[in-house]
């Protein structure tokens, strides 16, 4: 296996050759020189050499930590790649054309060299240390965040002080020599994962969206060669942050950062794995490359500002943002908008929802109930750059006119996970993480959550579910494509002490939930979702009546010969290493209920012909001169409940024809008429028809048999309105042919037969259609290091809780825009992980049981104010 990987003399031979066979494209030079007086080179390359320090430029950098070996290996294939494609492959021409490629292939040759012939395992240089140790963690050795360490024997230590190793020191001047680098990247292994540069703060950036997007779309690359999925994970609290490394240094210059953790171990089998990911990262590498031009520091277009909705409806949403500010020398400007259905998702033409130059833009056809991401950038029509993303902007349609949802969150003191060969299972549960796989030290684990539906009514019928865990940390699953992870449904008879493990193995599952996930499509740092099937639906709908669901989640049960762990951690969101209400596992349902029906019978009937109107009759076509005949009746709506605590959910006529003496080219149809007008033949003839009900039907579709007119979408709305306003509701039947003239044509219809009398039918729910009042007194104080934030309640007997969120960006207008602090009935809430230092806008929103969601009460928080 490692025969096949090069030595750093076999790879700067690589380099040299293709510099001197194209030196249009390749430039090699020495930056500096290491401890062992190895050189350190970095390698351009671009089109047209000679101009390579005038285009914006992507900064690579690998192997920084001896073991970590993808990082050379991937850089001599890509240069190679380059080599071969060039003259044919438009993605490498349109990439190098306007962009430079800086690679550093080994930021850490001697112990690189070191651990490819003495100790695999070597992480540092080889620096000799004062105790007689060896090395230094290069990627602890840069300033920000630097940590001192009295351990020189730790493999993080981070030596005497910021850039005392010749490495870190060759990367600073290099980098601040070129102020054309406008991304960085940094190569290490193992992880399957991007983690993007940070403040130091558990709070998100003005580019945290693009660093986001760009990881994204580099996975997405990814996904497309080898299925597997890459996540994406900036540093969530309560996780210690990394201090010291290239990275945030890169990052504090302006330069757009990340590490890129390349498969699940540090030195992979070359032939089985290493070439499956270098493979995979040279699109994503050229995507990133191609990205450099629209981040070069000090000449990025303006991104937009205030992106926000302005409206969400059940399945529309409206975005507006600022008008855009001028840029001199950019002739024309227009705006790409992407939607995507999770977070931190890619921005790809196939996700291009729309392009305008108008500062407002309407996105229909969306899923009731569902979670929606947008991201918006300025593109400049002469030039072709485009401007870094707005702040990602969150959105989750409203429920249908049927539909109630529900989040249930796990009981802490019954989730948690046992593990096969532990001591002390009842010591995890409620406290920090999940670990659910096997593994040589816990054996096979499980985790079990357990989550109460209380408010679920006993009759509710489960349209959608979906069960979420956020990972947040993948790197104990060690093998590519092996095992995967799913999450049962308990059957209720078998759940006996949770803390048990032989207990726990022994439950009976009545069904497993939506797609397992396979090892190579687990992530960290992106939320992993288990989709309810209709049947899956229905099996949940069963544990209603116990008011509590149960689930098992489980992984791979054997270990293959030579690996010793193969288990996934997901974070509990309890506990003092858990991340809080924002990453605790949820359950989604969205639900509805069996309506009401309500039977109305006309209050008045009649036939309206040309020679005046026959009360008490329904009779409609044609008579002996060809004239029209009508038929109309109303209905009184007083029987219906209050139109505020209703929603309907069907309508629809219902008409039984008595007596057809029509041909089957006459046609009839129903019509929604204001009740108020005068219905003589003349005002007939010129009525206002507010919306045509269900479809026409012909005579020869009758046939003594009962007609149902169904109400459209647009027609119940017009219906609510006249309920709203106390106004009865008129019909009338209005016949038609294709034929110019047609004689002694009619159909009667049952006027006052008791059974088969006209019938507007009305199924509805009880549901309320306003929020509830907005919360009062919205403050801040500061208690023990943490911004706290208190209000007042309303006093409404269907007020069910706030929530809090908070947003660095804008003014929360939806109250899933930004992180969540708090859901629930308190007027209090903590801040628990914010910066104080940090402007930010909080936003609070009362809700109901539908849930309606308030106008939000907004506090703006002022560092030092």
């Amino acid at each position: 296996m490692k025969q096949l990987y090069h030595s750093y003399d076999e790879a700067l031979e690589i380099f040299r050759d293709l510099q001197r066979r194209r030196p249009d494209l390749f430039r090699v030079e020495v930056i500096g020189k290491t401890w062992e007086k190895r050189e350190m080179v970095v390698v351009t390359i671009t089109e047209g050499i000679e101009k390579a320090e005038e285009k914006p430029a992507l900064f690579y950098t690998g192997t920084i930590h001896a073991r970590e070996w993808i990082g050379i290996e991937l850089a001599i294939a890509f240069a190679q790649y380059v080599d071969r494609n060039f003259l044919y492959d438009h993605a490498v021409q349109e990439a190098l054309k306007s962009s430079t490629f800086y690679i550093v292939p080994c930021a850490n040759p001697d112990g690189f060299e070191y651990s490819r012939n003495h100790f695999s395992f070597w992480r540092k240089n080889r620096r000799q240390n004062a105790d007689g140790s060896y090395g230094v963690d290069l990627n602890r050795n840069f300033p920000v965040g630097f940590v001192k360490s009295k351990n020189p024997l730790s493999n993080v230590y981070g030596g005497p002080e910021p850039f005392s190793e010749p490495e870190t020191r060759a990367l600073r001047d290099f980098v601040e020599a070129h102020p054309n680098i406008a991304i960085a990247l940094d190569y290490h292994s193992q992880g399957n994962v991007f983690f993007p540069a940070h403040d130091f703060r558990h709070e998100d950036t003005l580019d945290t969206t693009d660093m986001n997007v760009l990881c994204a779309n580099m996975a997405e690359e990814i996904r497309k060669i080898s299925d597997r999925e890459y996540g994406i994970h900036q540093g969530k609290p309560p996780a210690k942050l990394i201090g010291g490394s290239g990275r945030e240094f890169y990052y504090s210059k302006g330069i757009i950062a990340s590490v890129v953790e390349v498969g699940t171990r540090n030195i992979s089998d070359y032939l089985d794995d290493m070439i499956e990911h270098i493979r995979e990262h040279i699109p994503a590498l050229l995507a990133a490359l191609k990205e450099a031009p629209n981040y070069e520091r000090g000449h990025t277009l303006p991104r937009p500002e205030n992106f926000r909705a302005t409206f969400v409806g059940s399945d529309t949403v409206t975005l507006e943002w600022e008008p855009y500010p001028c840029c001199e020398g950019e002739e024309e400007i227009y705006f790409e908008i992407y939607r995507s259905g999770r977070e931190k998702s890619y921005c790809r033409p196939f996700n291009l929802m729309g392009l305008t130059q108008a500062n407002r833009y309407a996105d229909s056809n969306l899923r009731s109930d569902s979670s929606y991401f947008y991201h918006i950038r300025a593109v400049s029509r002469s030039s072709g750059r485009k401007s870094p993303f707005a702040p990602v902007l969150a959105i989750r349609t409203h429920v249908g006119d049927d539909e109630f949802h529900r989040t249930y969150f796990p009981l802490p003191d019954r989730t948690g996970y046992v593990a096969q060969r532990a001591k002390d299972n009842a010591a995890h549960f409620g406290v920090n993480s999940l670990f659910v796989g096997v593994s040589e030290t816990k054996g096979i684990s499980y985790a079990v959550v357990t989550i109460p539906m209380k408010s679920l009514p006993e009759k509710a019928v489960i349209k959608r579910a979906r069960f979420r865990l956020y990972p947040m940390n993948r790197v104990g699953v060690t093998v590519e494509k092996y095992g995967e992870w799913d999450v049962g449904i308990v059957d209720p008879q078998s759940v006996g002490d949770l803390t048990k493990f032989e207990e726990v193995d022994r439950m009976k599952i009545l069904s497993y939930v939506g797609r397992p996930t396979p090892s190579n499509h687990l992530t960290q740092g992106i939320w992993r979702s288990w989709e309810f099937s209709e049947v899956e639906c229905r099996v949940l709908q069963e544990q209603i009546a116990r008011q509590e669901l149960t689930l098992r989640v489980e992984g791979p049960k054997e270990l293959i010969v030579g690996r010793n762990s193969q288990m996934m951690q997901w974070d509990l969101g309890y506990g003092k290493f858990g991340g809080g209400l924002a990453f605790r596992p949820h359950l989604e349902i969205t639900y509805t209920l069996e309506p009401e029906r309500l039977e109305l019978f006309p209050k008045r009937s009649f036939t309206v012909r040309s020679e005046g109107e026959e009360e008490g009759k329904i009779l409609c076509g044609f008579d002996a001169q060809g004239r029209k005949i009508y038929a109309t009746f109303d209905f009184e709506l007083g029987s219906l409940p209050d139109w505020d605590y209703i929603s309907i959910v069907r309508a629809y006529v219902v008409l039984k024809p008595v007596k057809i003496y029509a041909k089957s080219n006459i046609r009839f149809h129903l019509e929604m008429i204001d009740a108020t007008e005068e219905r003589d033949y003349r005002t007939i003839q010129g009525r206002h028809i507010i919306e045509n009900i269900g479809y026409d039907v012909s005579a020869g579709e009758l046939k003594d048999r009962e007609q149902v007119f169904l109400f459209d979408s647009y027609a119940i709305q017009e219906f609510g309105n006249r309920l709203r306003q106390k106004r009865p509701v008129a019909f009338l039947l209005r016949p038609s042919s294709a034929q110019k003239l047609v004689k002694n044509s009619t159909v009667e219809w049952h006027s006052s037969h008791p059974e088969y009398t006209p019938k507007l039918i009305i199924e509805y729910l009880h549901k309320r259609r306003k929020p509830v009042a907005p919360v009062s007194d919205l403050k801040y104080s500061f208690d023990n290091g943490k911004i706290k934030l208190s209000w007042k309640n309303p006093a409404d007997k269907d007020f069910k809780g706030v929530f809090v969120i908070k947003n660095p960006f804008r003014k929360p207008i939806s109250p899933y825009d930004g992180d969540k602090l708090y859901g629930g009935p308190d007027n209090w809430t903590y801040d628990d992980f914010g910066a104080l230092d940090v402007h930010k806008y909080y936003a609070v929103f009362t809700y109901d049981d539908v849930p309606n969601f308030s106008e939000p009460v907004i506090l703006e928080y002022l560092p030092n104010a």
